[in-house]
C-alpha cells in the first residue's frame, strides 16, 4: 500500500513497505538469542539433575574417545614392535647362511681281510652312510663330488658323492659302497704295528661345494669340507671310533 508524505520542497513523495523492510534487525536477533541462552541457564538451575546428565553424557562421550585413541595407539605400537621384531628374525636367523655339515657316519665292515706284522696288508669293503646336515631355512644343492680315504696320508680308496640337494632343515642320507686296499702303501709305514694292536686308522676327506637358496631368490655359495678319523677293530669288523671336525 502505497502512503504519500509531503517534502520540504513541496512535493508529495510516495513509497511502499515491502517485504524486505519487514525483516528483523540483525541487533534484534542476536537479543533473542542471547534471551534463549538465558533461558537455558535459568532452566539449569531450577532443573540441576538435567545439567548433571548433560556433564555426565559429555564425559562419557569424552572417555569413549579417549578408550578409542588409547587403542588405536597400542594398536599401532604393537605393529610397529611386531614389525621390527619380524626384520630382525629375518635378518638374524633366516638369512644366516651356514655351510652344512659333511660327515661319515658309523657302519660295520662287511669283509676284512688283514695280514700280519711280517707281511702287512689290508681290503676290507663297506657302504658307508654320507650324511648332509643342511640347518639353514633354504635348500642346499651341491656338485657331485669325492669323498677319499686315506692311511697315513696315502689314499686307499674312494667314494662318490651323485649330485643332488638337501632341502631346509634336514638330512640327506647317501649310502655309498666302499672298498679299500693297502696296495699303494709304502713298506715304510706303521701298518704293522697297527696290525698288532688290532687297529687300523683311517682318514676319510673329502669337499661338497652348492649354493643355499632363501626365498626362491636369496643364493649364497657354500662349501662343506669333511674330515673324519675312523679306528676300525680289526677283530670285530666294527668301528672302535669314530671323530669328524
Amino acid at each position: 500500500m502505497e502512503e504519500s508524505k509531503p517534502s520540504c520542497l513541496g512535493l508529495r513523495l510516495s513509497f511502499s513497505k515491502s517485504p524486505n523492510s519487514l525483516r528483523k534487525h540483525p541487533i534484534e536477533i542476536t537479543r533473542q538469542g542471547r534471551r534463549q541462552k538465558t533461558s537455558l541457564l535459568l532452566e539449569e538451575r531450577r532443573n540441576p539433575v538435567m545439567s548433571k546428565d548433560n556433564e555426565s553424557l559429555h564425559y562419557m562421550n569424552e572417555e569413549a574417545k579417549r578408550k578409542k585413541r588409547m587403542k588405536w595407539t597400542i594398536g599401532i605400537i604393537a605393529f610397529v614392535i611386531f614389525q621390527v621384531l619380524v626384520a630382525v628374525f629375518f635378518v638374524l636367523v633366516i638369512m644366516k647362511f651356514k655351510s652344512p655339515k659333511f660327515r661319515v657316519g658309523e657302519f660295520n665292515v662287511q669283509t676284512l681281510n688283514v695280514g700280519n706284522q711280517a707281511s702287512p696288508s689290508f681290503n676290507m669293503s663297506f657302504v658307508a652312510p654320507i650324511r648332509v646336515k643342511n640347518t639353514n631355512w633354504g635348500p642346499f644343492k651341491y656338485d657331485a663330488s669325492t669323498v677319499s680315504f686315506t692311511y697315513g696320508g696315502v689314499q686307499v680308496g674312494q667314494a662318490t658323492i651323485p649330485k643332488s640337494k638337501a632341502n631346509f632343515k634336514s638330512t640327506k642320507k647317501i649310502d655309498v659302497s666302499v672298498t679299500l686296499n693297502s696296495d699303494a702303501l709304502p713298506t715304510s709305514s706303521n701298518l704293522g704295528s697297527e696290525l698288532s694292536s688290532g687297529i687300523i686308522t683311517l682318514n676319510s676327506q673329502g669337499e661338497l661345494k652348492g649354493k643355499v637358496t632363501v626365498m626362491f631368490m636369496f643364493k649364497k655359495t657354500k662349501i662343506s669340507q669333511m674330515n673324519c678319523t675312523i679306528a676300525i677293530d680289526t677283530t670285530t669288523n666294527a668301528i672302535h671310533s669314530l671323530s669328524c671336525k
